[in-house]
């Protein structure tokens, strides 16, 4: 619907003469430059009730567990995906594997490349063994073209890999730019909610993490999922940021292979197959990613340090957090850190990112630092303040109910999760300055050495 305007073109301003036409002097008063266009009055936009407005569409399977519980339960008519990360952390492997699974549902599927050969596609299909006979494919990097071919084959699945590929010969400036990924991205999903085709776009990353192009990508898509690992190891984790039509809070474990991405049935037991206990300076952290309780084994390594100012270096840790608790134990429990080189890890290439993981953090500090090592039946979690006291952290019985699956028999969490009958003996701390009380007793041995 479009504006309505009144019957006169131009009114004078002075007297409120009306004509079709413009006109310099008004015949009626004399006035000069006197004629106005009147203001155009829009129409009111439709207002309806939200019960009206609920839609029946059903979202459906991608052939991957792992990747439909993350998203929401599937994929969404309508809906536009955005599948960020780093270079060859596995993302064409990922849609390829997508794609796959919705052929195998007797749905379509179509894959636009602007990155690579219609060759390199079919090598990387046939290595993961895809229904190659039913994959439908196109190299380009043409906005008008994408859009024509998807017009034309109308799949239930358009991936597009990679937006920063892709240009609109409309507009100005070179493929990637801001300009054009910002309006290609708004174009592609103008067709998803035009057509109801569920779309998955392919973006890249900046060196530090975030998804590269305008923020504007991130805002007009209904998910955004990034694919995080190291580049050099096998695991892979899948994230959700942002989930217009479901949760935020799950995450996806895989393990890259020859075949593609296979998901990890128990990744607990994994992270922690090749942990060596009596080693100073190891905890297991009791974690949460959403719904899925996970141990992750946290190392720090303390050493007398050379320089001028000693190093920090965190791996899977926020560099950050390993700041503000080394200056906590400093004030707290007297551990001088500011001669020492810190170094700490979360083994097996997985980030960690929740607070709870924050006492672990200090008892490997403080573990590696006197030179002693936790007894192996024993993990931590609990957020560590400013001022020193242990806080509560969410989902206490899932995690502890997933280290008395695995074997272990101690938990050092904060003092609310003490006779919570939860068939675990439950070290209660409150304050960080009361783990000295009880590393001697959870060690099992004595001072090995000092690292002051």
């Amino acid at each position: 619907m479009g504006a309505r305007r009144v019957d006169s073109d131009h009114v004078c301003s002075g007297c409120g003469h009306s004509s079709p036409r413009w006109f310099g002097r008004c015949p009626e008063c004399g006035a000069w430059n006197t004629a106005a266009t009147p203001a155009t009055q829009p129409e009111a936009v439709d207002v309806v009730s939200l019960e009206g407005a609920v839609t029946d569409a059903e979202r459906f399977s991608t052939g991957m567990p792992e990747v439909d519980r993350v998203v929401g339960g599937g994929l969404l008519p309508g809906g536009v995906t955005l599948l960020a990360g780093e270079p060859g952390i596995g993302k064409s492997t990922l849609v390829l594997q997508i794609m796959d699974g919705v052929l195998a549902s007797g749905r379509e599927a179509l894959l636009i490349s602007g990155e690579e050969s219609l060759a390199q596609i079919a090598l990387r299909g046939a290595r993961i063994g895809a229904a190659m006979d039913r994959f439908r494919a196109a190299a380009s990097t043409s906005l008008e073209r994408v859009l024509a071919a998807s017009e034309s084959e109308r799949p239930d699945v358009l991936v597009v890999d990679s937006i920063q590929t892709l240009a609109d010969e409309s507009l100005e400036g070179a493929a990637g730019s801001v300009m054009q990924v910002r309006e290609c991205a708004a174009a592609l999903v103008r067709f998803a909610k035009s057509t109801a085709t569920a779309v998955i776009i392919v973006g890249h990353v900046t060196k530090d993490g975030t998804v590269a192009g305008p923020k504007a990508l991130e805002h007009i898509v209904d998910a955004v999922v990034t694919l995080e690992g190291e580049s050099n190891g096998e695991m892979r984790l899948l994230r959700v940021s942002k989930n217009r039509f479901g949760p935020c809070t799950e995450t996806g474990v895989f393990v890259l292979g020859a075949a593609g991405l296979v998901a990890v049935e128990d990744p607990s037991a994994m992270l922690l197959a090749d942990r060596r206990p009596g080693i100073p300076g190891s905890v297991v952290f009791a974690g949460l990613e959403g719904t899925r309780p996970l141990l992750v084994e946290i190392q720090a390594l303390v050493t007398r340090s050379s320089l001028t100012q000693p190093r920090r270096v965190a791996i899977g840790v926020d560099a950050r957090r390993l700041a503000l608790l080394g200056g906590v134990l400093a004030k707290y429990c007297g551990l001088p850190l500011d001669k020492h080189d810190v170094f700490v890890a979360a083994a097996g290439g997985f980030a960690v990112r929740e607070p709870a993981a924050d006492l672990a953090l200090c008892l490997a500090l403080l573990c590696a630092a006197e030179g002693v090592a936790l007894n192996p039946d024993v993990v931590a979690l609990g957020e560590v303040g400013l001022g020193g006291e242990v806080r509560r952290v969410p989902g206490i019985e899932r995690r502890i109910g997933e280290a008395r699956r695995l074997g272990f028999e101690t938990a050092i969490a904060p003092a609310c999760a003490r006779g919570r009958g939860l068939g675990f003996e439950t070290v209660g701390i409150e304050t960080i300055g009361k783990v000295f009380e009880h590393i001697t007793r959870l060690s099992g041995a004595a001072r090995l050495h000092s690292a002051g």
